[in-house]
């Protein structure tokens, strides 16, 4: 099986990078999981960060009156600069009881054509300076290029002595954390135009994790029994569909996870909207999430928040986070929430499966009368057949593939009207 989005960490939340050498004892192991979620989601939320240029209309970010011009060369264009009017909004300081070691962004925006966001993230340092600003992603929902849509893409190549950027995800640097964080947004348009991003929601999960290679068993969380009914997308009946975006149904394992859950809230896109698709596909809508959340410069459809993102185009509230367990994902699925999982596993590691990956995504719908995991996975049995997604994972040998690869990583997808569960006092979502 080719993986859709290779792991860049593992449970220690830090990657060897080749900085500067800084002193071992500037940061101790962690002995648990810290995880935390932070997010602006209303005027006032707004209103408490600095705006330059833009304006809060209702509970959202949009464009004032430019504070100057940037000429953008497209990477992946046609290697002409064109002219992009901005504004920005930069969040107020928010600090960590703990030193933090990653940081993934997610934001809900829509861009019409020509216009497009840049999230970006600095951070203090536990020797008291301060980064430079970290770009997290260059955002689209859109690739109408002619009307001056961008590609949408990660930055690479950012590493310096305080830390990287794998892809989406801020790593600090072996032997620092970051004592606080925050985010900066900046609003394009082409300049002359008065088309304007409308940013609903900007936030970010902050983590710092032990380093095990095993957990144990998480206690019930209560929602044994239960199964959301999730409609079942296999990625295998997509192989060699497309392949300009990530080689094809075969890699798109994030793509087809989104996709599920956007039709499980009848959020999916249109007949209008998937008619580029050939018809003989029978699933037109995950070819056009892996269309929709491809990431140019990672040349891939796994980009994290550009899944979530994907899905507040289409009316949802979504953002990226870490649980601690099975028992807060058991949470959510008593709240209705289906969680889309982020695991690596070595073959036979998770019984069942019959693949090992180095990186794979799936949506957990449900738990058994056991206290199983219900899971709705787009490689099940690698047989290209919607029937053969559903499938049933052992509670602690899913949890192991999870929790101590990517840190208990989900998507959460959810309507506005339908509530969160219940924060716990380390509010990670």
């Amino acid at each position: 099986m080719t993986a859709a989005r290779p792991l860049a960490t593992l449970i220690t939340g830090v990657v060897v990078l080749s900085l500067a050498t800084v002193p071992s004892e500037a940061v101790k192991a962690p002995q648990q999981s810290d995880i935390t979620y932070q997010t602006w989601t209303s005027s006032a939320d707004f209103l408490s960060g600095t705006r330059s240029g833009t304006t809060v209309t209702g509970d959202s970010l949009t464009f004032g009156t430019a504070t100057g011009t940037t000429s953008y060369v497209d990477p992946f264009g046609d290697g002409s600069a064109k002219s992009y009017d901005r504004t920005s909004w930069t969040s107020p300081q928010v600090p960590t009881s703990y030193g933090l070691t990653e940081l993934i962004a997610s934001w809900n925006a829509t861009t019409p054509p020509g216009t497009w966001v840049e999230v970006a993230m600095a951070g203090r340092t536990d020797l008291g300076t301060t980064t430079k600003w970290y770009v997290l992603g260059r955002w689209t929902g859109g690739d109408n290029t002619a009307a001056g849509d961008i590609h949408r893409t990660s930055v690479p190549s950012q590493g310096d002595t305080n830390g990287s950027v794998a892809v989406d995800t801020f790593v600090a640097a072996t032997g620092r954390s970051l004592n606080s964080w925050q985010l900066k947004v900046t609003l394009y348009r082409l300049s002359g135009t008065t088309q304007t991003p409308v940013v609903r929601s900007v936030g970010a999960m902050a983590s710092r994790l032990p380093s095990v290679r095993k957990v144990p068993v998480s206690p019930p969380g209560g929602a044994a029994g239960q199964v959301l009914d999730v409609p079942t997308y296999s990625q295998e009946t997509h192989i060699g569909h497309y392949p300009q975006w990530d080689g094809g149904g075969e890699a798109w394992c994030s793509a087809t996870s989104t996709a599920m859950v956007l039709d499980y809230y009848g959020a999916g896109p249109t007949a209008a909207e998937t008619a580029w698709v050939d018809p003989a596909d029978a699933d037109p809508q995950v070819d056009h999430a892996a269309r929709t959340v491809f990431d140019y410069a990672y040349d891939g459809a796994g980009n994290w928040p550009f899944n979530t993102a994907y899905a507040g185009t289409r009316g949802l509230d979504a953002f990226v986070t870490r649980l601690r367990s099975l028992t807060e994902a058991e949470q959510f699925i008593k709240a209705g929430i289906p969680l889309i999982a982020s695991l690596s596993f070595k073959k036979g590691d998770l019984p069942g499966a019959g693949y090992g990956t180095n990186g794979h995504l799936m949506v957990i719908v449900g738990f058994d009368a056991a206290g199983n995991v219900v899971v709705n996975d787009p490689a099940s049995h690698l047989i290209a057949s919607n029937d053969q997604v559903r499938t049933t994972y052992d509670r602690q040998a899913f949890e192991n593939a999870w929790v101590p690869h990517s840190g208990g990583l989900v998507y959460v997808i959810h309507p506005a009207t339908q509530p969160l569960p219940t924060r716990t006092s380390q509010a990670n979502w």
